[in-house]
């Protein structure tokens, strides 16, 4: 039987984690869950409210994937979302148009010359605090080191903000979205630079809660970049997303086929 330090990293995440993403508005709840334990009540960059949720007004046009524990004592462990560009209001800017508006580099990527419903931004992106205590990681809203002071294996897996990341990729191929933009700090940056994922800078640093770096994924680019070690995260994040898809469809297929037949009003003679 293998153990945790003799599985590879795919195994590791398939046996000790499930990512999802947040179809209903229980999930979605479990996801304002998480970010406010994390950005509001450990790092404080938002405030506490009373029913735990953290919540913005780019949720009502954004798709979520959240990372469960795969165990009997189910719990989340991150979140990540991605903010589609209002369908209402297509010109309505995406947070990092504002916060960037005078960094970007228009001359690399101009996000307004591009068609609006084939834009997105990351943002949000959470780890439990159990999962990142690691030095100099507690004030951080995600963690990297492979290196805990847990013994607990869970707790020392490096890749949760990967998968959370391949995770947005995925909600965002099955969106339409090519472009795919992000404020990224500059170690998270270098950490999936050598797992091959291109995040390309397109503008000069700003300061948002720390040093963060305007960035773009090309959804299209983002596997064929992936250095070998890192593709089969990949397939088992997709793998697990397209299953919860494919078994939410067959929910709403099998309740809309029970659902009671209303009949017509007689017509008059």
């Amino acid at each position: 039987m293998k153990t945790f330090a003799t599985l590879s990293a795919s195994e590791r995440f398939g046996q000790y984690f499930r990512i999802a993403p947040a179809l209903d508005a229980a999930a979605r709840e479990e996801v304002y869950f998480v970010r406010h334990d994390v950005y509001a009540r450990e790092l404080g960059f938002e405030p506490v409210r009373e029913d735990q949720r953290e919540v913005d007004g780019y949720d009502r046009h954004a798709l979520h994937c959240i990372v469960r524990t795969n165990d009997d004592n189910v719990r989340p462990v991150g979140c990540a979302r991605v903010v589609l560009t209002d369908p209402q209001d297509r010109q309505r800017l995406l947070p990092f148009e504002h916060s960037c508006r005078d960094t970007l580099d228009r001359s690399i990527i101009d996000p307004a010359a591009l068609p609006r419903e084939r834009i997105a931004e990351v943002s949000r992106l959470a780890v439990m605090g159990e999962f990142r205590r690691r030095r100099g990681e507690l004030h951080r809203p995600v963690a990297l080191s492979a290196r805990d002071s847990s013994s607990h294996p869970v707790a020392r897996f490096p890749n949760i903000p990967v998968s959370l990341y391949f995770g947005a990729v995925a909600l965002a191929q099955r969106a339409g979205v090519e472009y795919l933009f992000t404020l990224t700090e500059p170690r998270l940056a270098k950490h999936f630079a050598r797992g091959g994922v291109q995040i390309e800078a397109i503008g000069a640093p700003i300061e948002h809660r720390g040093m963060r770096i305007p960035s773009l994924m090309r959804v299209s680019q983002v596997y064929s970049s992936l250095r070998a070690m890192v593709r089969p995260i990949w397939h088992e994040v997709h793998a697990q997303m397209d299953t919860c898809y494919l078994l939410h469809d067959a929910m709403a297929q099998q309740e809309l086929a029970d659902a009671p037949v209303t009949q017509g009003a007689p017509l008059s003679a």
